[in-house]
């Protein structure tokens, strides 16, 4: 998503490393080298402006400049500037002593439907009894695909009454809400392709019908400085409280992330990184300020594998590796337990220094390393137990099989029983290291 910005930064970064000592006029080089690169991401010009007079009155201080690594100072301050833009801290839904109800606004296209169904499946995973109300009664088969966001879920859904209004939808899902005792409400509601006045009386009566804590713009990342514009309107008539981004996955220049929170002074809550119900998540401005600067998010990586890993499975591999009886089947389960964390390029992303990577590099990486999992995993499948349980006995002539079988090369055959040769060389060494690992750390094989 930011590769471009990230890469452009890395670049001024490299050049004021390189200066023995930081002066007014390499300064401003950079400074300059900063607006055009946040420009260049599609950043609001005003919140370019802002950003770069914040960075400027820091870092010519006197202390800067005269510190003994001035380029790290440089750094840090654009860090900290760029935190406080993403908005300082992680910022919660607000939560209610009753039933916690939750507005969903945005244009047409940018996802309020399918994040509906993605926050639904967050909450009903927080034990959470949840209702979602399809408010969208322009848009064809609307109400149908959040029917089957809800089912996927596992959540309640209540749809529109031939001939309803949009308020008395929400009024009757707010009665039902109230009598059946459930925790989150969801309304989901129509958009258009831009904004005009009948769009955002609508939602506004919705809102005053529902009584809404929660008032939430979708905003599609693609959106770039027009997003600007459309969170400001709906602000002013509905008084956001927050925002979700959608498509940060994609290969647009991240403009909108940037400057959303800053002119509306709502905080981004959640970010979609996928289209999988799974891929939506808590929005933390540190984290994000991290992966824009190069320097990767390694505590949202330990997260996602501490949700995504079977600790159980990993005791048991654990204690097969200081046995010295790992094999194949423990291989292709270390494979399928790497595929729950997500996409190849999602975990590099998250890598420190890989965000810095020339975009097409990374591709290439990811889609190969995507690709070598891919072939693992169909050549171990089309091995025999006793081929998975006693790798030796794979001869030249059960290669040829296995690899017919899986549809790969026999040079591919002989590349995965070489990592895995090469794994269990790894474990015999790490056996007088028992007891003294922490708890989880393994080779990867």
């Amino acid at each position: 998503m930011f590769d471009q910005l990230t890469h452009s930064l890395q670049t001024t970064f490299k050049n004021l490393r390189g200066q023995g000592k930081l002066t007014e006029e390499n300064i401003q080089e950079a400074l300059r080298e900063v607006r055009m690169a946040l420009l260049e991401a599609d950043v609001h010009f005003q919140v370019v402006k802002t950003f770069v007079k914040n960075v400027r009155e820091k870092v010519m201080g006197e202390d800067v400049l005269n510190s003994v690594s001035p380029g790290q100072q440089f750094i840090k301050f654009v860090h900290d500037e760029m935190e406080r833009l993403l908005g300082d801290k992680q910022a919660q839904f607000i939560q209610s002593s009753h039933t916690q109800s939750i507005v969903m606004l945005g244009l047409h296209g940018v996802g309020k439907t399918t994040t509906t169904g993605k926050l639904a499946r967050r909450f009903k995973g927080e034990k959470k009894k949840v209702l979602v109300v399809g408010c969208d009664i322009r848009r064809p088969a609307a109400v149908d695909q959040l029917r089957v966001l809800a089912e996927q879920a596992g959540v309640d859904m209540l749809g529109p009454i031939p001939g309803e209004s949009v308020a008395a939808v929400a009024r009757r899902a707010r009665t039902q809400a109230e009598n059946l005792s459930y925790d989150v409400v969801i309304y989901d509601t129509g958009g258009r392709l831009q904004i005009d006045d009948e769009l955002v009386a609508e939602v506004a009566e919705l809102v005053r019908v529902t009584d809404a804590q929660n008032k939430i713009l979708v905003i599609d990342a693609a959106m770039g400085q027009e997003s600007v514009s459309v969170a400001e309107t709906f602000n002013d008539r509905c008084g956001l409280t927050g925002l979700i981004m959608t498509k940060l996955d994609g290969d647009a220049r991240g403009g909108a992330a940037l400057s959303v929170r800053e002119v509306t002074g709502c905080p981004i809550l959640m970010v979609g990184v996928g289209e999988q119900q799974a891929d939506l998540q808590p929005f933390y401005p540190d984290r994000m300020a991290d992966r824009i600067l190069g320097m990767g998010d390694v505590v949202s990586l330990v997260e996602k594998a501490q949700l995504a890993v079977d600790e159980d499975e990993m005791k048991r591999m654990e204690k097969r590796m200081f046995s010295g009886q790992l094999d194949l089947n423990d291989f292709l389960s270390q494979i399928r337990q790497m595929k729950k964390l997500g996409s190849m390029s999602q975990l590099m992303d998250m890598m420190p220094g890989m965000p810095q990577m020339d975009a097409a590099k990374k591709a290439k990486a990811a889609e190969m390393g995507q690709r070598q999992s891919q072939k693992f995993e169909s050549i171990i499948l089309s091995m025999t137990p006793q081929e998975r349980k006693r790798p030796k006995i794979i001869n030249g002539k059960r290669r040829i099989r296995i690899a017919k079988g899986s549809g790969t090369r026999v040079k591919d055959v002989n590349d995965l029983i070489k990592q895995f040769a090469q794994a269990q060389k790894m474990t015999k060494k790490l056996k007088s290291f028992k007891g003294k690992m922490p708890r989880g750390m393994m080779p990867r094989m």
